[in-house]
Formats: C-alpha cells, structure tokens, sequence
C-alpha cells in the first residue's frame, strides 16, 4: 500500500470573508503536513493537496464536517510520494476565472449541463446526434482527449467565452462537455445554456473520475494534471499516445515547462531534446541567463506568496 494520497477536488458554495478564510486553511494544511494548492474565492474551493494517507482523511473529514462543502466529492489517488513540495493557499476573485466582466450571468449553484456520470457518458459519446466538448487549454488536450473530441484554440479557461460563437453550428446537438475534475465544465455548461443551447450535459468528476470508474475507454493520451506528476495514465481500455515532441515531432507523452521562467511554455518533448535543449522550447531559451537548470522532469517549484487580506 503506497503510503501517501493526492486528492483533487473543488465546490462552490459561498464563503463569507473568503479572504481570512484562505489564511486560515492555510495554517491548518501546514499544521497536518499537506502540501499542494488550493484556491479560495467567494464562490467557493478548488485544490489539489498531497499528504500521508492520515492527513489526507483528517483532511476529507474536516472539509465534510463543514455544512458549506459537506458535498465536497474527492478524486484519490495513492501515490509514492508527495506530489508538490510547497503549500499553497491562495484567494482569488474566482475558483476558476470564466472570463467573464460580469461573473453574475451564470451561478453553478442554480444552473449547469446535466452531470452524466462516467458509465453514462461512455454511453452516449458515440451517439450521432452528440458532440463531446473538450473545455481544457491547448495544451491539455495536446497531450490527451476523447476520441472524436472538439477542441479549441485558446490559452487559458478565461478564453473560453470568446469562442462560443464558434459553437453555434452546434446547438441542435446534445454537448458533452467535459475537462480534468469536472470545475471549468461547471461553469462552461453554464455559459452555454446562456447563450441558448439547450441540451448540455457535463462529465461529473471530469477525466480522472471517468479513469477511476469506466476504465478511461476511448480517452486517448495522458491526463495533464496541475501538480509535479505533470501527466497521468487513465485510459486502462483502449490507451494510446496523440502528442508529439514540440521539438522534432516523434510521438511523446512527455510534458514539461520550458526551462526558461520567462516562457514556461508548456510542451510536449521527448528526452532526447530535452537533453539536448536542457528542458527549453528553443534554442533561444537555452540561451536566456534565467534558464532553471533542468532535471529531466520540466517541473518547477512556484515560490509560495502570503495571503494578501488587504487585497479585494
């Protein structure tokens, strides 16, 4: 039995003085020896927290103890070790930042995409009358998707609203959208029944749930996960790999962020130029005198930052 647990989860559901709180939880992971990232907003929790099995339940059961987030639902994982090295704890305006100037259009309390449990959207992803979403950044699903999925160009999940319109031909369809842990599609169903499609379903649990539970089926490539594991297996069906070296184009699961901290370019790369760049996107940021030195990982450690209460 491995002796230390991921857990991936998030809720929304309002937090008075959101902004002590996130002080406060912080204390309280260090004080149980978590390690990982969490965000607090007014609107709820999102986080990703690693620790021994024995803190991660005192964790669980702290978080349901409290009637705010007492339907909080964790992804666990068993890992080998830790899968951060610091603890964060941070507010921000949103869990997830939709993009949104007026964040009251859509509340993911009142109203969402039907949540369709893994079996269920298994069942429906190759209906002809279906279109399966991919809600995730660029290089997300570069490095793994749904079979037949529809992927968009953008750079973050705040993009998100600019390519609705790009959607439209599609609004006579059943949408299955779908992401890593099931947050961005709550919002992102949302916004598309708000902009009047009307038949929208979202994948409860996201990826890693449909992994755990309907054994990844037609999930082609790696998951990106947002701690130093970088990458993970779900599909045990059918699996395969989709992305390729950014660098020379041979087929590769391996991602990284470029070595140089002004670019932190995320990337898919083989080994042998990672060896070759030093974990860089380029030989320009070989070059640049801020290159981290590169342990064949591509992982980097974020300098933790205090919880700002001042701020608004």
């Amino acid at each position: 039995m491995k002796k230390f647990q991921t857990l991936l989860y998030y809720c929304y559901s309002p937090i008075a003085e959101a902004e002590q709180f996130a002080a406060d939880h912080l204390k309280f992971c260090k004080s149980l020896g978590l390690v990982g990232r969490i965000i607090v907003a007014d609107e709820g929790l999102n986080g990703t927290v690693s620790g021994t099995r024995k803190a991660c339940a005192v964790y669980m059961e702290a978080i349901h103890a409290d009637a705010r987030f007492a339907k909080t639902e964790f992804k666990i994982d068993d890992v080998e070790e830790p899968t951060f090295i610091k603890m964060h704890c941070r507010y921000k305006s949103e869990i997830v930042h939709s993009g949104l100037r007026d964040t009251s259009i859509i509340n993911p309390n009142e109203k969402t995409g039907k949540h369709l449990e893994p079996a269920a959207f298994k069942d429906m992803i190759d209906q002809e009358d279906v279109i399966i979403l991919d809600v995730r950044s660029n290089y997300e699903h570069s490095l793994g998707r749904f079979k037949n999925a529809i992927t968009l160009d953008i750079e973050n999940f705040r993009d998100f609203p600019e390519k609705i319109a790009e959607l439209e031909q599609y609004k006579d369809k059943k949408v299955l959208t779908y992401c890593t842990g099931g947050i961005k599609c709550e919002k992102a169903s949302a916004l598309l029944l708000h902009h009047g499609f009307n038949d929208v379903y979202q994948l409860h649990g996201g990826i890693i749930k449909y992994g755990k539970e309907a054994g990844g089926e037609d999930f082609e490539g790696k998951c990106y996960v947002f701690d130093n594991r970088i990458a993970v297996d779900v599909n045990t069906v059918n699996p395969s790999v989709v992305s390729t070296c950014y660098s020379c184009g041979t087929t590769t699961a391996k991602m990284i962020n470029c070595a140089n901290p002004e670019c932190n370019e995320h990337i898919t790369q083989c080994d042998e130029c990672g060896t070759k760049l030093e974990g860089c996107c380029s030989e320009a940021c070989l070059a640049h005198p801020r290159k981290r030195p590169y342990d064949g990982t591509g992982y980097y450690v974020k300098v933790p930052q205090p919880v700002n209460l001042s701020y608004k």
